[in-house]
Formats: C-alpha cells, structure tokens, sequence
C-alpha cells in the first residue's frame, strides 16, 4: 500500500513512518523539515505545509491512504494546525479518491474521559496540563475531528493518552472512543495506526490506544511533551 504519512519527520510520524516501511508499505513522507529522514527503500520524502492546499494535494496524489501524525506545542496562542491541515488534507483526499484516513488525536477530545483510579492524574494533572496548559491545542484538536467527521471518508480517529517514548511496541490496547489509561507509548501508537489501516475495526469512529506494560516518568513527559522547545 502506498501511504502518505503527514508530521513524518514529528516525535510518531518517525516511528509510523519506520514501521510502515518494516512493514512492506511504500511511504510518501510529507514534513517541511526533511534533512533528518535518511534515504530508505520504499520512501518518498515531500517537502510541504500541511496546511498550504496545493503542497497537500501534490502530497496526497497517487496514495491509497493518508495517516496524520501532526503535532504542536501547547501555547497560550490560538492553535490552527490540527483543523487547517485536516481541511487541505481531506479537500485533497476528496478531488483524488482516496478514501482511508487515520488521524492522530487525543483522548482529552472524548469529554467523558477519566482513566480508572488515577485520582492524582483526573484532580491536579489533568486540569492543570491538559485542560489549562494545553487548552488551545486541544480545542483545535476538537475542531480537526469536527472536519473529518463531516467528511464522506473511511476515517479513523487516533486517540492517545499522555505521550512518551519507548524503544519497541507492547502489548498495548485499544477501545473504541477512548481507552482506560494515561499513558501512550508513541512506539504502541504507531502500530495501532497501521494494525487500524489493515483491520479496519474502527471506520468511522475514534479508536483510543494505552501502554499498560510500562509508564514514563511523569515529570519527564510533562518537560518533554509540553514545555520544552525544540
């Protein structure tokens, strides 16, 4: 299969774009920082602004499916990048054919999310970082499913909890809307993405994805995932 893989140059889009060239699939790398993907087998890197439509639609042309794995900074500015690309990417996927859409989100879009007896992280964490901190990356979060769910796609919503690295994939979980547990390994939600575009157990509706075999240093992820600036 040959899928373009939005952010592949991102924290996931590295490890998605990894394990889908492992996985036999040809890879159009879309990112607007290509100096760090090597050249491999099976890989097209395509220098574009997810939210430019013309660069979107050159992306998109001749693929059989699109992953998003965009990601921004928490800021107390407004955030458009979520909506805006998901608009060119799906207007783009419209006038080319192509059907299959997996989108990285977050659990903090499902408003009835609250993970089974993390008392500390669903009273002081989550308010905090999530709902404060990072209030207006997850409002535009919410606006980026608004759009995909408008659409006439086979979309698939991608929807993690607190994000950290790990070296190989889990025995991780999924659940349809959300999933009970705050952390995600990014190695855990790559896999998810891909094991989703083969199976297609969750077309149309959000698939929530959790590490249970290991978790981060909480501390750590928060510096990492919403502070520090790279």
């Amino acid at each position: 299969m040959r899928i373009a893989v939005f952010g592949a140059n991102g924290p996931t889009g590295r490890h998605l774009t990894a394990q889908a060239l492992a996985a036999g699939h040809e890879v159009v790398a879309v990112t607007r920082s290509p100096g760090s993907l090597p050249a491999r087998p099976g890989l097209t890197v395509a220098v574009a602004d997810a939210t430019d439509p013309t660069a979107v639609d050159s992306a998109v042309e001749g693929t059989d499916a699109v992953l998003s794995a965009l990601g921004a900074r928490f800021s107390k500015d407004a955030v458009s990048l979520y909506s805006a690309s998901a608009a060119a990417i799906t207007d783009a996927m419209g006038r080319h054919g192509v059907k299959r859409l997996l989108a990285i989100s977050s659990s903090i879009a499902d408003p009835g999310w609250r993970p089974t007896g993390a008392h500390f992280f669903n009273h002081v964490l989550d308010p905090l970082v999530n709902r404060r901190l990072g209030r207006t990356l997850h409002e535009d979060m919410r606006r980026m499913e608004d759009v995909i769910r408008a659409t006439g796609l086979d979309w698939t919503l991608g929807r993690p909890s607190g994000l950290f690295e790990h070296p190989v994939v889990t025995d991780y979980l999924t659940a349809p809307v959300s999933a009970d547990g705050v952390f995600t390994a990014r190695t855990d939600l790559a896999a998810s993405m891909l094991r989703e575009l083969e199976e297609r157990r969750y077309v149309r509706t959000a698939m929530g994805v959790i590490t249970t075999a290991v978790k981060p240093n909480i501390a750590k992820l928060i510096w990492n995932e919403g502070v520090r600036k790279k």
